[in-house]
């Protein structure tokens, strides 16, 4: 067997055994698989894509490259949320602390922002303080003694999975369905989990444009999850324009408080009840969604979700005086308006031009090594349907420096469409796959 063979039966539509797979995720890690090697291995799979069996297989081995969470102490059942990325999502933030609230147990591993999606792990270090990198044993006591844990990816877990997807980025292979399955299902299965919630978006801000191929991935994730024995559900979320009105680290963190006190967007509020009462039905199969869904309700108006989020932050490092006093977050100093230069409705908002003005001006990354600005961001003040005059704010970009702001303003500009009547505004919650 050798590497050779595996991309020569991949290049030519060919199904490989886990022996072959094996073969090349462990010599690639090990080094005897060279990284071109893997590149041609990883564009053939791009476009010949994978069996279910073979996405199975190639999940499991990805998992047992690395070590993987022992949560058998906690007590309770572990169900974590994952998305696939947008402009704007803070869901996590508002879901985990309400699900938590409501009994269940969430072993949270997140990744950083790449490119114009933000990285929940960017946001949550924007409270001062706050940290993200605990070693096993410190997990397991946050999510017993808190309720939850919200902690970046150790370079233990999945490790093949982190040297992959570092190739896949600079050889355009990320936009590819069995190779994302296995990489998310990879680590998720290693964060000893009972049960996962799968929030896929689509849209113009997501890597699934349109509906049928988030769909494509949606099933396969759920699919190769039930595989492997983890139950799973996928919420298909709409991600055509930007998520609530706050893009940026902390400006999220912000609306994230704002939310957990009952306010907020409505498209932010309804979006993480839903995830978080998928949690909750998750943790209690045999129970009523809607029953599941009215306990989460209940956990956010009465503010035991927001308890839960101050004292998550307060186990985690971070002061969670933010919780009283968002002014303790990071604030950039320019703050400038984009204006509509007619009259009319915002018919609508291009999420994708958002997150970059916003990666732009500094709050994303488009390398790993970029460094982030936790103060910088977008602020949309007219929504999707408002009515808007000439010369009336669309926007607010926060930035700290000058030229990245104005930069940022044409930016922003350009991603609003004003029309001549009221827009019929899409759910967030297309579709739920069960």
């Amino acid at each position: 067997m050798t590497a050779y063979e595996i991309i020569l039966r991949k290049r030519d539509a060919g199904e490989l055994a886990p022996a072959e797979l094996e073969f090349m995720v462990d010599g690639f890690l090990s080094g005897s698989v060279a990284d071109y090697q893997m590149s041609a291995f990883l564009m053939a799979v791009f476009f010949r894509g994978m069996t279910e069996d073979e996405t199975e297989s190639l999940t499991r081995i990805m998992l047992e490259s690395g070590d993987s969470l022992d949560l058998s102490s906690v007590d309770g059942v572990k169900v974590d949320k994952h998305s696939t990325g947008g402009v704007g999502d803070k869901l996590s933030l508002i879901a985990a602390p309400v699900a938590a609230a409501c009994g269940v147990r969430v072993p949270m591993i997140s990744g950083r922002g790449l490119g114009h999606t933000g990285g929940t792990l960017d946001k949550l270090e924007s409270v001062p303080g706050l940290r993200t990198d605990f070693p096993s044993d410190e997990i397991v006591r946050l999510v017993d003694e808190v309720g939850m844990a919200i902690v970046g990816q150790s370079p233990s877990v999945a490790p093949a999975d982190r040297k992959m997807y570092a190739l896949r980025d600079v050889t355009a292979t990320i936009e590819c369905v069995p190779l994302i399955v296995g990489s998310i299902l990879s680590k998720k299965l290693a964060a000893g989990l009972d049960a996962l919630v799968l929030d896929v978006k689509v849209g113009r801000g997501a890597f699934m444009g349109d509906i049928e191929s988030a769909r494509t991935l949606g099933l396969r994730l759920t699919a190769t999850a039930r595989r492997l024995g983890l139950p799973a559900v996928a919420l298909l979320t709409d991600m055509e324009s930007p998520l609530g009105r706050a893009v940026g680290n902390a400006m999220e963190v912000a609306e994230t408080i704002e939310v957990l006190r009952g306010g907020g967007p409505l498209d932010v509020r309804e979006t993480s009840l839903a995830i978080a009462a998928r949690m909750v039905h998750l943790a209690a199969p045999a129970g009523d969604y809607e029953a599941a869904l009215g306990a989460a309700t209940r956990a956010l108006d009465e503010g035991r979700g927001l308890e839960v989020f101050a004292r998550f932050v307060e186990a985690q490092g971070g002061d969670a005086r933010v919780v009283d006093d968002a002014g303790l977050l990071p604030t950039a100093s320019i703050r400038e308006p984009v204006t509509s230069e007619r009259a009319g409705f915002v018919t609508a908002i291009d999420a994708l031009e958002i997150g970059f003005a916003s990666t732009a001006l500094g709050a994303g990354r488009m390398t790993v090594d970029d460094p982030v600005d936790p103060a910088v961001g977008i602020e949309v003040v007219a929504p999707l349907g408002t009515e808007v005059a000439a010369g009336e704010p669309l926007a607010y970009v926060h930035g700290n420096e000058k030229a990245r702001a104005a930069a940022a303003r044409a930016r922003v500009g350009q991603a609003f469409l004003i029309g001549d009547g009221r827009p019929e505004v899409r759910a967030r919650l297309p579709e739920v796959l069960e």
